[in-house]
């Protein structure tokens, strides 16, 4: 259906006896439509409801110092520790544009198949809060980096991950910002601290087009952009460290008419939380709705624990930013191998073609490459994939084994991977190495084990006691037996004592 959502039935719009959502009804009519059956409507008797989702996504950028001064990056530094005095906006200091920052937007406009603008400019956006010293952002509003651009991504359908479809939504643009710090509320004493760490450090705003259509597509599209972020290297993107941030608009409208007003979910820093705050505000909206209300456009919050949206603040009177053109930047130009002048020193621009060239495999490509090259499901190398660390370990363990890939990845997969999430561990955290994992699987295709053996070799590996698979397989006694005549012993003996029971 053109409003589907990749003929994905979105579970959590289902709640409890009440049957499924207005959307979801609206799903099925559009299944049903095609078909050529009849259309159910919802409550209202109208048609069922279209959702509009268009994600805004903050990314701190990888850099070892801020946008425009020479303070250094770091998570979790002592409060105020890491401020210059442009970053506390003294009077008289002057922005100076970091160069890794520039490359690295060029770098993720290029992955994203965006056209990048030889000139872009800089803009003062103007708002009062307390972590904004200077009292307005440096930002890109007129004339941004990268525009037009677009992200491929996949997602299951019902569930399943050996069906998958994959889904395009448009970037409009990418635009180079200043973060903002950071306030910290204690409730307790009834006052606010602000830290200023934060303050001036380089961000990427991928502005999404509003092409998706439920938490599902939004969750998918956004770990997509994760990997290709953290692929370049542009930004380390861990949502937990708040270095890639989304900001969801939401609406709802009937087929044919006019987008509905839209709320914006504000600053969600995980993913399964995308999902769940985009499919909760497309139920509220409807179910508000239908009942005869009317939506507000507002900012709203997710509150995880709640697992619904809460009203911020209203946008009813719009927000005058005053922009303005910086005064205390120049447009920023970059070239490429036909603009570059022959006399330019190269240290002192950004070639857009020679960042280009050097622009490494996009999760896409790896995928297509690790089926092809190991004869894997697409499915599994989607899996390997989203791990961090999880597809070098498993190349790490073929090379190391005489055990066939499609078979190393079933223990990658279903017994490595499930002690990993038991134990809330990463990959580079695993007690048992590539090279551990290796020879016991040796072990295994040998035959001098089992399969129940080996796992149990696996579960003595993950104490992390030092010993080898070979050392647990003799200390455990746990080796298969060859001796033919060995067995036919065992065997006899076992068929007297049943005799003399």
């Amino acid at each position: 259906a053109a409003w589907g959502c990749g003929g994905v039935w979105c579970r959590a719009w289902q709640r409890g006896a009440g049957g499924p959502s207005p959307f979801l009804r609206g799903q099925r009519a559009a299944a049903s439509s095609a078909r050529g059956g009849a259309v159910p409507v919802g409550k209202s008797g109208l048609a069922p409801w279209v959702p509009v989702v268009g994600l805004e996504i903050h990314a701190q950028i990888s850099s070892n110092s801020k946008l425009f001064s020479g303070s250094q990056v770091q998570f979790a530094a002592p409060p105020n520790s890491l401020v210059s005095f442009f970053d506390a906006s003294l009077p008289g200091t002057l922005p100076v544009l970091n160069r890794r920052c520039v490359e690295a937007a060029v770098m993720t406009g290029l992955a994203l198949n965006c056209s990048i603008n030889k000139k872009s400019l800089f803009d003062r956006k103007h708002y009062f809060y307390a972590d904004l010293p200077a009292g307005y952002q440096i930002t890109q509003q007129r004339v941004p980096i990268a525009v037009n651009g677009s992200l491929s991504y996949s997602l299951c359908i019902d569930n399943k991950m050996s069906q998958m479809v994959t889904k395009t939504v448009r970037i409009k643009q990418i635009q180079l910002e200043q973060d903002s710090g950071k306030s910290l509320h204690d409730d307790r004493r009834s006052q606010t601290l602000v830290d200023l760490n934060r303050a001036g450090v380089g961000l990427m705003e991928v502005v999404m087009e509003p092409d998706l259509c439920c938490g599902e597509e939004a969750a998918a599209a956004v770990r997509e952009l994760q990997l290709i972020l953290q692929t370049l290297g542009s930004s380390q993107a861990v949502m937990a460290e708040g270095q890639l941030r989304v900001d969801a608009n939401v609406s709802v409208h009937h087929p044919g008419e006019p987008y509905g007003v839209r709320t914006e979910v504000k600053n969600i820093n995980s993913i399964r939380f995308l999902a769940k705050a985009v499919d909760y505000e497309i139920q509220r909206q409807i179910e508000e709705l239908e009942n005869g209300g009317t939506i507000l456009n507002e900012t709203r919050a997710f509150d995880s624990k709640l697992g619904c949206t809460v009203p911020m603040r209203d946008k009813e009177g719009k927000q005058d930013y005053r922009f303005m053109p910086e005064p205390n930047l120049p447009p920023l130009i970059l070239y490429d191998a036909k603009s570059l002048p022959a006399n330019m020193n190269h240290q002192q621009v950004v070639n857009i073609d020679w960042i280009h060239e050097r622009l490494p495999d996009l999760p896409s490509v790896k995928r297509a490459k690790l089926v092809e090259q190991y004869g894997i499901l697409p499915e599994h190398s989607f899996a390997l994939l989203n791990e961090d660390g999880l597809t070098e370990f498993f190349e790490n363990v073929v090379k190391q084994t005489q055990m066939k890939p499609k078979k190393v990845i079933g223990w990658i997969l279903n017994v490595l991977l499930s002690y990993l999430k038991q134990h809330s561990l990463t990959v580079k955290e695993s007690p048992v190495s590539s090279f551990m994992m290796a020879d016991l699987l040796n072990l295994l295709e040998k035959k001098e084990i089992s399969s129940t053996a080996a796992k149990q070799v696996l579960a003595e590996l993950w104490k992390g006691e030092g010993k080898s698979p070979l050392e647990i397989v003799k200390e455990k006694k746990l080796e298969l037996i060859q001796d033919q005549k060995e067995l036919e012993r065992i065997c006899q003996a076992v068929i007297d004592g049943q005799e003399n029971e």
